[in-house]
């Protein structure tokens, strides 16, 4: 019944404009967002949106890592730190979908990816493996519906099982170009796709490192000014005793 309850307090109309969704993702999260990552919330949402009023879009395990590394990567620093919970629950809720579910799948998948041989992945030689299963499924549908955080997903599980393919772009390429393939997947748009989600993240690790100077060095100024006023303090109680 619990289980029942709380997926029905996420359940939305099937039919819905963005409007819509955003409206309800204030319903789960009602403090203001700040302001640095605003824009990264609003365009998960509306990512998550437009899929989930696709006719083609279906739900997959891949796709869950992508939006929990997106979400996650990208809300790096935020504070209050205990906001990030009810604004994950707000984006997943506003759509009709359930946050644990991500968190469940994307978690386990990460997991089985760390045991994963990328030879035995390309060659489709470890077909029992979870992750391998689940491409193959996707492979044998006929009809999967592409998209950006799927690509991201993919990304992270590749990496988690070697992480030498984040810096040698040859091998990287190579290897999403044989599963793009096999997948039927559009393999110049998935690493366009990449190459974007990549940049961003070099952007948002730049600007969190200029906000962070920017807050020490506040911090650093307001420790010289209450120095300040203590030594003066000093000095005029030492001239009046």
């Amino acid at each position: 019944m619990e289980i029942l309850s709380y997926l029905k307090s996420c359940s939305v109309d099937k039919v819905r404009t963005v409007s819509d969704s955003k409206r309800n993702f204030h319903t789960y999260h009602t403090r203001p967002i700040n302001s640095v990552y605003r824009r990264v919330v609003e365009e998960l949402l509306v990512e998550l949106h437009l899929l989930s009023v696709n006719a083609d879009f279906r739900y997959d395990p891949i796709y869950a890592v992508g939006v929990i590394t997106s979400f996650e990567r990208f809300m790096q620093g935020y504070r209050p730190e205990q906001d990030k919970s009810t604004i994950f629950t707000g984006i997943c809720c506003s759509v009709g979908a359930d946050p644990e579910q991500y968190r469940r799948d994307a978690e386990s998948l990460i997991a089985a990816a760390k045991g994963l041989s990328l030879d035995s992945l390309i060659s489709n030689s470890a077909g029992d493996h979870q992750i391998v299963s689940t491409l193959n499924a996707i492979a044998a549908s006929g009809q999967f519906k592409y998209s950006r955080l799927f690509a991201i997903g993919l990304y992270t599980l590749l990496a988690e099982a070697d992480p030498s393919i984040i810096q040698e772009k040859e091998k990287r390429d190579q290897i999403l170009a044989k599963i793009a393939e096999t997948l039927h997947l559009p393999g110049e748009k998935l690493q366009k796709d990449l190459d974007i989600y990549r940049g961003n993240l070099d952007k948002m690790d730049q600007l969190l490192t200029v906000i962070e100077d920017a807050l020490e060095a506040e911090r650093k100024k307001r420790q010289q000014k209450e120095q300040e006023k203590q030594e003066a303090e000093a000095k005029n109680h030492s001239s009046f005793a």
